[in-house]
């Protein structure tokens, strides 16, 4: 098909479009939710982050000691993000090998399109003819191809 795609996508949202060409309006087909990205870190992790103080140590020495909490190397949040980057980088190639679309537009915010552009198989980045650093989700479908439009006039 030489449908082109748009993508517009943050850390808890990406909603997908089709577009047959130019002159066509663009059409939803998918919208994926991150339900992690909208709740707590303690909804959602088990332990406990960060030192712990010298009342919980098992060494009461009166301050908190230095080893004894875990900090990870990205927090809870930016591992969601991360889960969530991959799945729609999946759901991108998969379709492409299905041949489903030719052309693709990102449209991201801007951490999320860097997270993005690092999973996309190179395969799939060279169908990627437009990105945009902007958060477009809450546009409707008339709204983002309008914005779309408008970035591609300028250049």
């Amino acid at each position: 098909m030489q449908a082109n795609w748009i993508v517009a996508a943050n850390a808890g949202r990406a909603r997908f479009f089709s577009q047959a060409n130019a002159a066509e309006p663009l059409e939803e087909i998918h919208d994926m939710v991150n339900t992690a990205a909208r709740l707590r870190t303690a909804e959602t992790e088990t332990d406990a982050l960060g030192q712990r103080a010298s009342s919980k140590s098992r060494h009461s020495v009166g301050a908190p000691t230095q080893p004894s909490g875990y900090e990870p190397h990205q927090s809870p949040a930016e591992h969601q993000t991360q889960i969530f980057a991959k799945t729609v980088a999946g759901y991108l190639s998969h379709a492409h090998q299905q041949g489903r679309f030719k052309r693709l537009c990102l449209v991201a915010s801007p951490e999320f399109l860097g997270l993005l552009r690092k999973l996309l198989e190179p395969s799939l980045a060279s169908a990627v003819k437009l990105e945009i650093n902007k958060d477009y989700t809450h546009f409707n479908s008339r709204q983002l191809h309008e914005r779309i439009e408008a970035h591609e006039a300028k250049g």
